[in-house]
């Protein structure tokens, strides 16, 4: 694994993102310029002053999702999960700082645990051997694969396979890669809490013969009720499942304006004229329709199917479900500038009582970073260069 710019996926280069922002750093940029809550401005009216969470916790912070190419690996991955501190926008600009105080992070062999989980990456005909080593844990586990072929004993379900992997133990999936496209892994024991606590991620079955197009970049939507994070972090508090409340709207586990940290966020940054194909993966239990300004796209891709061409149509927004997966495609030939990517519910696109906030994130040109604007933005997301 290695260290990325922007979302996970084919970007640009940290010797080219530098370049491309006229310094070795914007920190020089924004220095002195940090203000402290209740007189920090955003780029859009509103931002609020609400009381932040406070941790005492000692578990380690997660780190962003990166991905995993399992071929490069002779074909197997072996996955853990560990408690973490989740800090969805650690910053005090824009409603933040918003923390989940406790998660449960997958982390993939000795990769640090984050939420997403490891976006893992494999051809079509290339089988994978997945291995979860429970040995270490304090929860039973299971890993279910959504989207591919697979016998019975693999689904990943204790309930109907009878197979729960409990603390001391560790089980291998095999997991065949016989589904071209864009799928989705969770625990599949006591679902319904796990994938809230963070146990979900991204595997990506590429075609034989697949052409990635100039910039191609994942991108996970959910939704949490704290309350759940709380609780299990030992706050005195009280989550209901039936009666669930979302607070915290993330892409790729971040809140803006940190989906905007080239480092800890997810930005879509693009060149003019690039083709730019976006895998965008609902891991919450909410409808989330993603939109794009200035950009219309064709969705080319959903839930591992190839969309037929003559029943393409460009478009600005889809309403992707639970569990979905759209792949969309546009190409990069607006004016340079930064424009948003987000969720059309705009109660989705708050932290708290702050707006802007949540599930927002940017299509960002490296000609218009070497800008005021952008240096403003990266102040706000948190980026010290």
């Amino acid at each position: 694994m290695t260290k990325h710019i922007g979302a996970p996926g084919r970007g640009i280069s940290r010797r080219d993102f530098v370049k491309a922002t006229g310094s070795t750093g914007l920190l020089a940029s924004v220095a002195g310029c940090v203000s402290t809550p209740g007189t920090q401005h955003s780029v859009d009216a509103g931002a609020g002053d609400p009381t932040p969470q406070q941790s005492a916790s000692d578990l380690p912070t997660t780190s962003p999702p990166e991905v995993v190419n399992v071929d490069e690996q002779g074909g197997s991955v072996t996955l853990t999960s560990t408690p973490a501190r989740h800090l969805a926008h650690p910053g005090q600009s824009m409603g933040g700082p918003v923390e989940l105080p406790k998660v449960w992070a997958f982390s993939a062999d000795d990769g640090e645990p984050s939420v997403p989980g490891p976006i893992l990456r494999t051809t079509e005909g290339e089988d994978m051997e997945v291995t979860f080593d429970n040995t270490d844990g304090a929860q039973p586990h299971t890993v279910h694969f959504h989207g591919v072929r697979k016998t019975w004993e693999n689904d990943g379900v204790p309930t109907t396979t009878g197979i729960r992997i409990d603390p001391g133990e560790k089980h291998t999936y095999e997991i065949p890669a016989n589904v071209p496209g864009t799928h989705l892994y969770h625990c599949h024991y006591q679902t319904h809490r796990h994938i809230d606590m963070g146990m979900y991620g991204i595997f990506r079955v590429d075609p034989k013969g697949y052409e990635e197009a100039d910039k191609e970049y994942f991108l996970t939507m959910k939704e949490w009720d704290s309350r759940l994070n709380r609780q299990m972090a030992g706050e005195d508090v009280t989550y209901d499942v039936r009666n669930r409340r979302p607070d915290t709207f993330t892409i790729n586990g971040k809140c803006a304006p940190r989906t905007l940290h080239p480092e800890d966020g997810s930005p879509i940054i693009v060149e003019h004229g690039d083709t730019v194909r976006l895998h965008l993966c609902n891991n919450g239990y909410m409808n989330h329709p993603m939109h794009t300004h200035n950009h219309r796209f064709q969705v080319v891709a959903r839930d591992g199917g190839t969309v037929p061409e003559a029943a393409r149509n460009y478009q600005d927004i889809t309403d992707v479900a639970p569990a979905q997966r759209h792949t969309i495609e546009f190409e990069a030939d607006a004016d340079p500038g930064i424009y948003l990517m987000h969720c059309h519910k705009v109660s989705h696109a708050m932290n708290g009582t702050s707006y802007p906030g949540g599930m927002v994130n940017g299509i960002v040109y490296k000609e218009a970073m070497d800008t005021d604007v952008f240096r403003s933005l990266m102040e706000y997301a948190g980026y010290e260069g």
